[in-house]
């Protein structure tokens, strides 16, 4: 079976997740800089199936989109042309950034690998895509 490959967009970082060939377990892929990300995926997709994209779907608490949205989607749209046969999803990311706090809170690690950004962005993927893995797909 292909995967599913989720994306935390950030202007600075990008988080990737993706679930194991019979999606059944999401899993942190990396964290990739904006300008190189369209080099990542064409190696990438050129190793692995991918049946699907999930985007974090930035929102205000009031359910309104946040400021990020634009470059989200201009993300979403650039990536529909080159591989317009991929269809994409979204999921409501509120919160995600808090949930990944928490995690590596709890993990355990050191002070200064808590500290680590690229981290928090790829449990924050890894969160988005457990969540539109638990969506039923009918």
């Amino acid at each position: 079976m292909p995967r599913i490959l989720a994306f935390d967009y950030g202007t600075k970082r990008i988080g990737l997740a993706v679930t194991d060939p019979m999606q059944i377990i999401a899993t942190g892929l990396d964290t990739v800089h904006p300008k190189d990300i369209q080099d990542f995926l064409k190696k990438y997709l050129q190793q692995e199936q991918v049946e699907a994209f999930v985007f974090g779907d930035p929102r205000q608490l009031d359910g309104s989109p946040s400021e990020s949205a634009q470059h989200v989607k201009g993300f979403a749209r650039a990536l529909k042309k080159l591989y317009p046969e991929i269809p994409q999803y979204w999921i409501d990311e509120r919160f995600t950034s808090k949930l990944a706090h928490e995690a590596v809170l709890q993990s355990g690690l050191k002070k200064s690998a808590r500290q680590n950004k690229e981290r928090i962005d790829t449990i924050s993927a890894t969160i988005i895509l457990q969540y539109f893995m638990q969506q039923p797909r009918f």
